[in-house]
């Protein structure tokens, strides 16, 4: 059975261009309830930790140093059959292969800086909430 619960991050590209309500927009018009979110910057430790399991990627210094550039805003949503309907609503990783209509189409730039972050499985959704928010920042 799918979750009712996923994490995502607007990420500096998006909060740098002045995206973050229409985003926001995006996600409650689609359903989705925010039952925690907060504006924050991370380190280059913290991004390393978030994305630890890219190490080994070619592209992993590059995304801890884009995703510790700027402000992101991190937030739990839930919706039922969550973590699939956010990545469709997010589209694909490269913008230019994004459906019409989704975040990534609309908002990002590149593959590099593609404006959201959405958890790809249940158990990650469930890592990257409790990386970011304590069960006292959750409603």
């Amino acid at each position: 059975m799918a979750g009712t619960q996923t994490f995502t991050m607007i990420k500096p590209d998006a909060v740098r261009n002045g995206h973050i309500g229409a985003i926001l927009d995006k996600i409650c018009t689609a359903g989705f309830r925010i039952r925690a979110m907060k504006y924050i910057r991370m380190s280059p430790e913290q991004a390393g930790a978030f994305y630890e399991v890219h190490k080994e990627r070619p592209f992993y210094g590059e995304l801890v140093e884009f995703m510790s550039s700027g402000p992101i805003v991190a937030a739990i949503l839930e919706k039922d059959n969550a973590v699939e309907d956010f990545r469709t609503l997010i589209g694909a990783t490269n913008p230019a292969e994004a459906a019409d209509g989704t975040i990534r189409k609309l908002y990002a730039s590149s593959i590099g800086e593609n404006a959201v972050h959405g958890s790809d499985s249940d158990q990650n959704a469930i890592i990257e909430s409790d990386f970011h928010f304590s069960k006292l920042e959750r409603f």
